[in-house]
């Protein structure tokens, strides 16, 4: 893009000093820089920013229409629409075209005459040829955009001039002049047009038929002024035999050309326009289409195709429309949707559901031409697999007409498959199969019928909203019909017997409708939970469907079972229906409709397994007579026979039997009969559900469900559904990655196997045996004798093969197996969910803890396997959100507080065992959840302790004594194990208990409080750990709202003082850890005030303020330790809050710091460190700053000052001795000073004076005889104000040094030979 240019306008005051300047030619002076920017704006990538900047800049110029900003901004607009950036030539264009359209006063030609003198293509350099075609091609469709160009004819000329000769340089611009030409010949009028059409258009046919964009500008004509075209053409067949080709030819480019666009080219549309109005579109479409494009085995060929088909299914006839579903396109595009299946590839069905989804929405009038297209595309089929998915949502659009006749499509196809109305195909890898029975009539009408009836079941999935009842009801009575049932005779009365087979249905095909019928079964109850899918009578579906199965059953002599009933089984049928209205009797009730569901489901199962399901129903049925027979406040404790279990264990073992099945619908209807009976569980009908849970003993009773979902599996895999498929084939992908894993364990296996060694031994003996005695080398043995020995080694290979093949077996049959069981536990957490949630008050519940956790713990040691993490999160989840975070809890415990304080203590002795902290958390909320039990129940009806096993962990009189005094927790007993998992977690360095565990108990339960103050004050670590827990703990608004003020001022007081007591030895820190802990003191400390304050509690800070003010000095002398800085920090905060105010320390020149140095102290402390003289360094003594005027050590007492130059004595004689750190010097304070006692409270001191002299090193007091003009040199201090010496960086020494180099050489000179002069004196 053109530089910017930094121009600004000019003020009055500067025109006329600067006297008469130079006319500014482009007016930018006296433009805005706000109207400037509006141009950068356009150009920007963002279309929000480019719309809005163009908006901006038509309502700038609006109201300056005269002025030079309309010069200017037409000017940069031109000058855009060539700038070297190819995203940015649009934006100009588009900006142009509005400016145009705003203002109609702006001549067309004016302005396309600026763009060819901008753009010259005849003066224009070589290389910025490029741009320049662009320039004039966006030019002309500005003009074009703006709607002015077909009205101005002048500009239209010279616009299709341009682009006639912008068109010769396809290199740059390929076909884009002779599109844009196109595009604005189609807008302008017929007179127009006819003036224009010998100037664009050659009368020569073979250039019409050699391009696209020739033969799009012939349609125009012919489709606008056919009769000026006749006189400049001729009369022209574009579908005879010689233009054919050609016509293909041109498709061919048009395709090419929109590949990447993926669209449907005009020109295509146009042509078949063309032979629709000709009536030529027979041939158009068999010889242009499919034996032209179609042929070319050219894929932008064939999407065109496609498309072309999808984009004609408005514009046929009912008999076009079976001309074009039964040709070679339908064909191929079925090939195309069977091979297109890997991800990468391209997808063209999604493309065509539009197309189809388009035409139905479109032709709601005509049901007829909707069932032609649904039918036609249901007829494309791969061996008799329909290409279209099961599940088409495309139905949605059909009208009600359509929709019943396709189904009636559907059913009479089902009946009798019309294999030579279909359009079938084979792919390429299918023909090359030699298998025969691929290509058999039965394998093609067993896919063609599940397809079928799978079809038929999402139609009423999408649409059993919609649909009317009637034609729903006709779906699910031909699936129970065909899925159980079998013709005898026909009848009137059931129309389902009028249509015979003409295949015979198999067994393996009545499995799949049986499947599909039970789908049907689980959409129709979807909505059972709220409210039953129920028929305009009232009654559930499932109801009608039992009743017409009983119609069924009634005409023995017409209809009869597949698996015939015995008089048993027709017995249990008949008491179900007898039952069935009993419970009517009940209606009211909501047990009894989950009743009713439940008996009506395992009838229908009884249809489909007599055997397994008739003793099964004759349970439910004693069940739910007991269940609505007995009172509604029946006693738990009433005797019962010792013979007959109670009704509601027989209804759980029925449901976890129903569980076991692989249904979802058998899973709801489970959930909610449970929900219903679960007030009335016993502990007995809960072991059975632990017993499932718990995988010790659940082993042995889950076989059966071993063998009921693998008979089911194999029924499965042989229907050959697409989502089964998809199951299957990640099922055998999981196993061949098993045996891939096994594999190599199973050669190691080989070879240590000595059975088969000591075989093989043997045969390679007997080999050599046959070959005789004295002969031991190979060669010798004859070919008999080879022979014997090859066929001996093959069958021993081959039975170690077997071996090893059936220990594979073994293990993916366990495998299986265990798979099965973890899916079964996981439909039986749905029992223990319902039991949480709707009986949280239940004392059941608390028998749920432990195998709870017991599951947890072997999931998080296991859970490698998706099913196992399945099982961990829900468990986790009930356990956690249903269980432990209950709002109601069970506030009857009877005889079970003492059992329930053994599991508190057990529970938190298991979660300090625990590997992990994860583990370890649940244990420690089970805990908490029994405590809140425990806690909320009043001591009447539990059974206290004996005192002999109450043990005493701390002095009660710490304890608040309201709630717990009418609870039956027993706090010592508590109090002795919490105490004991803190001190654990206090001293192990990786205990699993964590301090948000410990938060949630302090929270929870605050009368547990003073356990974790006595740890303040114990050993390093402990009282570490102590300190930060204390400190997040008094954070938390739980536990002050449990403590009346009086009780929360005694605790704040305990803690000061345990901290207190801490904090006498504050600074002696020799370790990390001693250090860990004064800073964990100060920070807990510094939380107690702000509690205070927060609370305006007064407390007693005297003792407090005397030890922090004793052990300022030793805090000072290790000032110069790792992570002093914070300690300080910490210091100083406390001591601001007693009153006492940090000091202020000078900041030193540059020019003093080289002088400054170190006191003894500091010297002293630093020669640990200090390298031998051999070792340091020759150059150094210009970086140590001068020495120089303290030559020789003052007294460690400080008695003697060191000395000083006479320029350094009379620079500080005004300056008088400063508070060190804090407290006042020693020396005699002025009259009227304030002095402080230890015994007064703690005040805030007044402000220090500027003047005072900075803190003494290393806390040394000052001595009382000191002179007023005595200072001692310090180096700079840190921002943050630390006392004491801290060194400098490296980085700013180094600036020191190098600005005193500059300033002051001869200083650092001097400096330097006094201290070889001091050197020299040391010296005996």
């Amino acid at each position: 893009m053109e530089s910017r240019d930094p121009a600004q306008p000019m003020s009055p005051g500067e025109a006329t000093q600067s006297g008469a300047r130079p006319a500014d030619r482009y007016g930018l002076l006296k433009h805005s820089r706000e109207f400037l920017d509006f141009f950068w704006d356009i150009a920007k990538p963002e279309q929000e920013t480019r719309l809005a900047a163009t908006e901006k800049l038509l309502e700038y110029l609006r109201g300056r229409p005269k002025g030079s900003e309309m010069k200017y901004a037409l000017k940069r607009l031109i000058t855009g629409l060539g700038v070297g950036r190819e995203t940015a030539r649009p934006c100009y264009s588009l900006a142009l075209a509005q400016l145009l359209q705003s203002f109609e006063d702006l001549p067309l030609c004016s302005i396309l005459q600026q763009i060819q003198e901008k753009y010259d293509l005849h003066q224009v350099k070589k290389a910025m040829l490029r741009p320049a075609l662009f320039a004039n091609l966006f030019g002309v469709l500005a003009l074009f955009q703006s709607g002015r160009l077909v009205k101005d004819q002048e500009a239209l000329m010279k616009s299709v001039k341009l682009l006639q000769a912008l068109a010769q340089y396809q290199n740059h611009l390929q076909e884009q002049p002779r599109k844009a030409l196109v595009d604005i010949l189609s807008e302008v009028s017929k007179a127009t047009l006819q003036e224009i059409l010998p100037e664009v258009l050659k009368a020569d046919l073979n250039i019409i038929l050699s391009s696209p964009e020739q033969l799009e500008l012939f349609l125009l004509a012919q489709q606008k002024v056919p009769s000026k075209l006749k006189k400049l053409v001729g009369s022209v067949n574009l579908f005879s035999d010689e233009n054919v080709p050609r016509l293909v030819n041109v498709l061919k480019m048009a395709a090419s050309s929109v590949k990447k666009d993926r669209k449907l080219p005009a020109i295509a549309l146009d042509l078949l326009r063309l032979a629709l109005k000709e009536d030529k579109f027979p041939r158009f479409w068999k010889e242009v289409v499919e034996q032209g494009l179609l042929k070319m085995q050219f894929w932008p060929a064939s999407y065109l195709c496609f498309r072309l088909l999808g984009a004609a299914l408005p514009l046929l006839t009912k008999e076009q429309l079976h001309l074009v579903m039964q040709g070679d396109v339908i064909r191929h595009y079925g090939e195309h949707v069977c091979t297109a299946k890997l991800p990468k590839q391209f997808k063209f069905a999604p493309e065509m559901d539009d197309y189809v989804g388009t035409f139905l929405e479109g032709c709601q009038d005509d049901p007829e031409r909707q069932l032609a297209v649904l039918v036609a595309f249901s007829s494309v089929t791969n061996q008799g697999l329909p290409v279209t998915p099961t599940f088409w949502r495309v139905v949605r659009f059909l009208s009600p007409p359509a929709l019943q006749g396709y189904v009636a499509w559907l059913r009479a196809m089902f009946l009798q498959p019309d294999l030579d109305s279909l359009v079938d195909f084979s792919t390429n890898n299918q023909k090359k199969a030699q298998d025969s029975s691929l290509h058999m009539p039965e394998r093609a009408v067993f896919r063609l019928r599940k397809w079928i009836i799978f079809r038929l079941v999402s139609i009423v999935d999408s649409l059993h909203l919609e649909m009317e009842e009637a034609l729903t009801e006709q779906v699910a009575r031909f699936c129970l019909f065909h899925s159980f049932f079998v013709t005898k005779k026909p009848t009137s009365q059931i129309p389902e017997t009028k249509h015979p087979f003409s295949f015979p249905l198999e067994n393996q095909a009545r499995e799949a409708v049986s499947s599909a019928f039970f789908s049907l079964l689980q959409t129709l109850s979807t909505q059972f939970k709220q409210a039953p899918g129920q028929t305009q009578g009232g009654q559930p579906w499932t109801y009608h469907l039992v009743q017409f199965a009983d119609l069924l059953l009634n005409h023995s002599h017409n209809v009869t079972t597949v698996t015939p009933f015995t008089a048993q089984q027709r017995q249990a049928w008949d008491r179900m229906l007898q039952t069935l209205k009993e419970l009517e009797a009940h209606s009211a009730e909501a047990r009894a409709a989950a009743f009713q569901h439940l008996l009506l489901l395992v009838g229908i199962h009884l249809l489909k397994s007599p055997a397994e399901s008739c003793d099964l129903l004759g349970d439910i049925q004693t069940c739910i007579r007991k269940s609505l027979g007995e009172k509604p406040r029946r006693s738990r404790t009433k005797t019962i026979d010792p013979q007959e279990p109670p009704w509601v264990e027989v209804l759980v073992e029925i449901l976890l039997a129903l569980l076991a099945q692989p249904s979802h619908l058998m899973r709801q209807v489970a959930r909610s009969v449970f929900g219903h009976i679960c007030s009335h569980l016993t502990p007995r009908a809960l072991q059975l559900i632990l017993d499932v849970l718990n995988p010790e003993t659940s082993e042995d009773e889950n076989d059966r469900v071993v063998v009921t979902d693998d008979s089911d599996e194999r029924r499965l895999k042989g229907a050959e559904d697409k989502s089964e498929e998809g199951e299957d084939n990640r099922s055998s992908e999981s196993e061949e990655e098993s045996e891939g894993e096994e594999s190599e364990e199973e050669e190691r296996d080989g070879d240590v196997d000595q059975g088969f060694r000591e075989q093989l031994m043997t045969v390679l003996q007997a080999g050599k045996a046959l070959g005789g005695e004295d002969s031991e080398n190979e060669e010798e043995l004859g070919d008999e004798a080879m022979m014997a020995l090859d066929q001996s080694l093959a069958s021993l290979f081959a039975e170690q093969k077997l071996r090893i093949q059936a220990r594979r077996d073994e293990k993916n049959k366990l495998q299986k197996e265990k798979a099965l069981r973890r899916d079964f536990q996981i439909r039986v957490l749905d029992l223990v969910e319902v039991l949480v949630t709707k009986q949280p008050e239940n004392a059941l519940v608390l028998e749920l803890l432990e195998p709870l956790l017991s599951i947890i713990r072997r999931s998080l040691r296991s859970s490698s396997s998706k099913q196992e993490q399945d099982l961990l999160h829900k468990t986790a989840r009930i356990f956690t959100h249903h269980l432990c975070r209950a709002r109601r809890y069970c506030h009857d415990l009877g005889e079970r507080a003492g059992a329930l304080h053994a599991q508190v203590e057990r529970l938190v002795q298991q979660a300090g065992r625990q590997p992990d902290s994860p583990t370890a958390l649940y244990h420690f909320n089970a805990s908490l959840y029994l405590l809140r039990v425990l806690k909320g129940n009043t001591a009447e009806g539990c059974v206290h302790e004996t005192q002999e096993k109450q043990k005493a962990g701390t002095d009660p009189s710490h304890m608040p004594t309201g709630p717990q005094a009418a609870s039956c927790l027993d706090l010592n007993l508590v109090t002795r194990v919490y105490s004991t998992a803190l001190s654990s977690f206090l001293t192990k360095r990786n205990s699993p208990l964590t301090v948000p565990m410990f938060l949630s108990l302090f929270s929870r339960h605050p009368s547990l409080l003073p356990i974790l103050v006595q740890h303040i004050t114990g050993p390093v670590r402990p009282r570490h750990q102590a300190c930060l827990l204390l400190q997040k703990t008094l954070s938390m608004r739980e536990v002050r709202s449990c403590f009346e003020d009086p009780e929360w001022k005694q605790l704040m007081g305990q803690v000061l003082a345990k901290v207190t007591e801490n904090l006498r030895v504050l600074g002696e820190a020799q370790t990390k850890a001693q250090h860990q802990q004064a800073l964990s003191s100060l920070e807990l400390l510094n939380v107690l005030f702000r509690t205070c304050k927060h609370e305006k509690l007064t407390l007693d800070l005297t003792v407090l303020l005397g030890v922090l003010q004793g052990q300022q000095q030793s805090l000072q002398q290790g000032a110069h330790s790792t992570g002093s800085s914070r300690l300080h920090d910490l210091y100083w905060q406390a001591m601001k809050t007693l009153g006492v105010q940090r000091p202020k320390l000078e900041k030193k020149d540059a020019k003093e710091i080289p002088s400054a140095t170190q006191s003894p102290i500091s010297k002293k402390r630093k020669k640990k460190g200090f390298l031998p003289e051999t070792k340091k360094r020759k150059k150094r003594k210009s970086e140590d700053g001068t020495p120089a005027e303290d030559g020789t050590p003052a007294a460690t007492g400080g008695s003697q000052p060191p000395s000083m130059g006479r320029k350094k004595r009379n620079r500080t004689k005004a300056k008088v001795p400063a508070q060190a750190n804090g407290t006042p010097t020693t020396k005699s304070p002025a009259p009227g000073a304030p002095t402080r006692s230890p015994s007064t409270p703690a005040k805030s001191p007044k402000l220090q004076k500027k003047n005072q002299k900075p803190s003494q090193v290393n806390g040394a007091p000052g001595s009382p005889t000191e002179p007023a003009g005595q200072k001692q040199h310090q180096k700079a201090l840190p921002k943050k104000g630390v006392l004491g010496k801290s060194p400098l960086s490296a980085l700013a020494r180094k600036k020191a040094r190098l600005s005193l180099v500059i300033r002051s050489p001869s200083l650092l000179q001097s400096g330097a030979k006094k201290k070889a002069q001091v050197r020299k004196a040391g010296k005996p």
